[in-house]
């Protein structure tokens, strides 16, 4: 349950802070709406989460993990990080690149992620192998933030970090692309069928207030399911032009992406109000368009398209399975046995078996594909 400013212990300072966040993204949004003040979904998406300065993402003041705004398995355990450094290790050697490295990972939060697998790689490395870790996020907060964790971890190892606003800054390269639970935060258009065919969800901003608004569906008809009326659908157009980026600069090696998600007749059928969902401090929020900016937006990523984006690139699909399943061939069982022999007391070692239990069973909707481009 979303709670209200007064409830959460905040300085009035702090709360005043907030409304005026909120306050600049409904301004923002009305400099760009259409005839009746709407915007499609996908743009008030954009702005609430991605908006320079105020957005959910771009903001100065926000903090992932345990103790911010959400966490993914990557703060779990450094398990996580460590069993995904093995999915790299055995992507360079089929590279046959053993003097060097170039792993590029998308949106990387916090940096947790990246100094894991870099620890593990560099732990993995029998030679002075050249290793670059390239952080992409178009949020300068966040990236800056991955910059100090993943710098921390590379120093003492000799790994390069680089930052990096987009995967296509350095031109075309040879290497590893890693987006973990990225997909989901990407800004969605949103549909409902109706009797006369799918209508666009947009916001309506009126006054100072945001609502829901239909509007025409302007898009490839074709390209909708039979459904229901009353169906919600998320459809992330960039999603598809996401891997048609990796497509046209991942020359060689592999792309690995872990998110939740399903296929199109999974989610019609499953989940037939949409899979868009709110959530603040942890807490899930039942209205997607209360505060804007404070609020963390994602949808499931709709594996269907996104495979079928994927083909018409050009790639090719390595392997599509859960992340469970993922995790296991990657070494995790090992890797956590290990783990447990060298804990330095029990507790830890307690520890670390709920978290790999957690990793296993508890992120039952995630998904990886991986995907490669043609070979020669």
């Amino acid at each position: 349950m979303d709670r209200r400013p007064e409830e959460d212990g905040r300085s009035a300072a702090a709360r005043e802070s907030d409304e005026l966040r909120e306050a600049e993204i409904v301004r923002r949004l009305r400099r760009s709406a259409g005839p009746g003040g709407v915007v499609r979904f996908d743009r008030y998406m954009d702005v609430a989460l991605y908006e320079p300065d105020v957005g959910f993402y771009t903001h100065p003041g926000v903090a992932l993990g345990p103790e911010g705004a959400y966490y993914t398995a990557a703060h779990v355990t450094p398990l996580f990080g460590r069993a995904l450094a093995h999915r790299i290790a055995r992507a360079q050697r089929e590279l046959g690149t053993a003097g060097r490295l170039r792993v590029v990972e998308l949106g990387p939060g916090d940096g947790t992620l990246a100094a894991d697998v870099i620890r593990e790689l560099a732990a993995l490395r029998t030679d002075r192998s050249d290793i670059t870790y390239v952080l992409v996020d178009r949020s300068e907060a966040l990236a800056a933030r991955a910059e100090r964790a993943a710098s921390r971890a590379a120093g003492p190892l000799g790994v390069r970090v680089e930052t990096a606003s987009s995967l296509s800054a350095s031109g075309v390269f040879e290497g590893v692309v890693v987006a973990n639970e990225v997909l989901d935060a990407l800004p969605c258009r949103r549909l409902r069928r109706g009797p006369d065919g799918w209508r666009e969800l947009g916001v309506r901003i009126a006054g100072g207030s945001l609502e829901w608004a239909e509007m025409a569906y302007r898009g490839p008809a074709d390209a909708l399911p039979d459904a229901p009326i009353g169906t919600v659908l998320e459809w992330t157009p960039l999603a598809g032009a996401l891997v048609r980026e990796i497509a046209d600069h991942l020359t060689s090696g592999t792309a690995v992406i872990l998110d939740y998600g399903a296929s199109e007749p999974e989610i019609v059928a499953g989940r037939p109000s949409g899979t868009l969902a709110a959530v603040r401090d942890h807490r899930p929020v039942a209205d997607p368009l209360a505060h804007p900016g404070l609020v963390d937006l994602s949808a499931f990523v709709n594996f269907t398209r996104l495979r079928a984006a994927a083909e018409r690139s050009g790639l090719r699909e390595v392997a599509f399975r859960s992340q469970a399943n993922a995790l296991v061939e990657w070494g995790l069982e090992e890797l956590a046995r290990r783990a447990v022999e060298e804990a330095p007391e029990e507790e830890s070692s307690v520890r670390t078996r709920l978290a790999v239990k957690n990793l296993l069973f508890g992120f039952e909707n995630f998904r990886v594909l991986e995907l490669a481009p043609p070979t020669a």
